[in-house]
Parts: C-alpha cells; structure tokens; sequence
C-alpha cells in the first residue's frame, strides 16, 4: 500500500511539471506565485490644512480633506479633490516650494498663512504657505479650493 501512494504521488508530479514546462524553467521546479496587488493607501490624498492670520472666521481652523472618495472636514472636499486631480494629470507639484532664484513681485496679500501635512500622489507632504510676495500668491491662489480664498 505504501509503496502504491508513493508511485501515485511520484506520477503526479511528473504529469505536473510535464504540463508546465515554461513555468518550471523560469522559476526552478516550483513555480512562483503570481504576485498579489499592492493595495496604495499610501497614494491616497489625505491632508491636513491648518489656516491662520486669515481675518475671515470661515477659512480659520484646521481641516482634514481626504480624496477617493471624497471626505473630512474640509468645507469643499470634492472640489478640492478635483483640483489636486487636475494638477496631478497636469504633471505639477503644487506642493513645491517658489524657488530661490524666482523673481516676485514685491506685494503684500496678506498675514494668511496655511501649513500643509499629509500624503498626496503617494508624497510625504509638509510645507507652507503664505501670502508674502506675488509669488507666494500665485502658489496659494493655484492651490484653491484646496486653500480657502482669503482675498
């Protein structure tokens, strides 16, 4: 009897790697597993927005704004999502701080300020924003409805 299930057990593994020769040649004589989806949470957009200096008690406070799908805190979640969706199809970062070397214009729009944290396209998020310059302006203003309009 033993050695029946011992032949049984050796014919089935030569009329398993004789039906899959390409995979046993690729991989060694087991084949590998396919390899399961990395889930992204990672990618996901979830962000804390904390606005100050602003004078308008509507855009004041910290917000949270997560995006597929759409949540948090944040007044205009959908909107704000839609607009970090637009920037990411256009390519651009609208994270990235105004380069050193940029030429602004020297104008004042205001003692607003918002700090940004989170993740957004799969990106570590930590900057600032400010409405010192025209510069600093054009970063804020590009960032709306993400950023409350403070004008």
């Amino acid at each position: 009897m033993l050695r029946r299930l011992a032949l049984t057990a050796v014919t089935s593994l030569a009329a398993l790697s004789a039906a899959a020769p390409a995979a046993t040649a690729a991989t060694g004589p087991f084949p590998l597993p396919l390899p399961l989806p990395v889930l992204r949470d990672d990618a996901r957009t979830r962000l804390t927005i904390t606005v100050s200096g602003s004078e308008n008690p509507a855009a004041e406070g910290t917000f949270e704004l997560r995006c597929a799908p759409a949540g948090g805190s944040h007044p205009v979640a959908e909107r704000a999502c839609e607009r970090l969706d637009e920037l990411a199809g256009e390519g651009a970062d609208p994270f990235a701080p105004v380069p050193e070397d940029a030429l602004c214009t020297q104008q004042f729009g205001g003692p607003a300020a918002a700090r940004v944290t989170g993740t957004w396209q799969g990106q570590r998020i930590d900057t600032v924003f400010s409405r010192s310059n025209g510069c600093e302006i054009s970063r804020w203003n590009n960032l709306g409805p993400v950023l409350p309009n403070v004008r």
